[in-house]
């Protein structure tokens, strides 16, 4: 099996997609599932999904195709989500406040064991189960219970402060929704996650779509 490190990008982007497939086919008591019907399901080639499924350690049968229950498990450990790894989160805003909500985050290999804000009125506060601290304690934190993964959903005019504090901590990579790039050690990585950039995708899109309608 490939390591995370080389499987290019958009592979890894796929898998997601390939488990809430597999687990949906579970719901309606499916047991296995061959390469061409996970393709038809997500909407590529067959032979996409068959190099696909190269990167995980996991054989499927002939005519028969792979057992679903296996191939969950293969991707789920390829990714990292059957052990999920600590982290902060810095900005308990309305965006904040939602991804702390989202009870499935685990699931997908992440767990917030704390986040941290600037303003009185939320530190010392509980959300969702995790508890709100000021921001100034961010570093030490993370140093104490060596966490390597930092969430950024504070305004991007602090973003970068935010960054630095956690790196300065001992982050290692950082899931940032401020509108802003980072200027971050080459050693660090950074997903940036613009909802704005997203939503313009889609506006574009439909655009086009009802200009074409007309």
């Amino acid at each position: 099996m490939a390591s995370k490190t080389s499987i290019p990008e958009p592979v890894l982007r796929r898998f997601p997609r390939y488990i809430h497939c597999l687990h949906h086919l579970r719901s309606r008591d499916v047991d296995t599932v061959s390469t061409s019907m996970l393709a038809e399901q997500l909407g590529v080639a067959t032979a996409v999904a068959k190099k696909d499924m190269q990167y995980l350690n996991v054989e499927g049968k002939n005519r028969v195709g792979y057992d679903i229950v296996q191939l969950i498990h293969a991707i789920e450990e390829l990714l990292g989500w059957n052990n999920p790894d600590e982290a902060v989160l810095a900005g308990a805003g309305n965006l904040g406040c939602a991804i702390m909500g989202y009870d499935r985050l685990q699931n997908y290999g992440v767990h917030i064991v704390s986040a941290f804000d600037t303003d009185p009125g939320k530190t010392g506060t509980n959300i969702c189960g995790v508890e709100v601290l000021d921001i100034s304690h961010m570093t030490s934190l993370i140093k104490r219970l060596h966490i390597r993964i930092g969430i950024i959903t504070a305004p991007a005019k602090h973003a970068q402060a935010i960054a630095e504090a956690m790196v300065d901590g001992g982050i290692m990579a950082i899931w940032n929704f401020a509108p802003v790039a980072l200027k971050l050690p080459p050693h660090i990585i950074v997903q940036d996650t613009q909802l704005y950039a997203s939503l313009s995708v889609l506006s574009q899109k439909l655009k086009e779509r009802l200009d074409a309608s007309t």
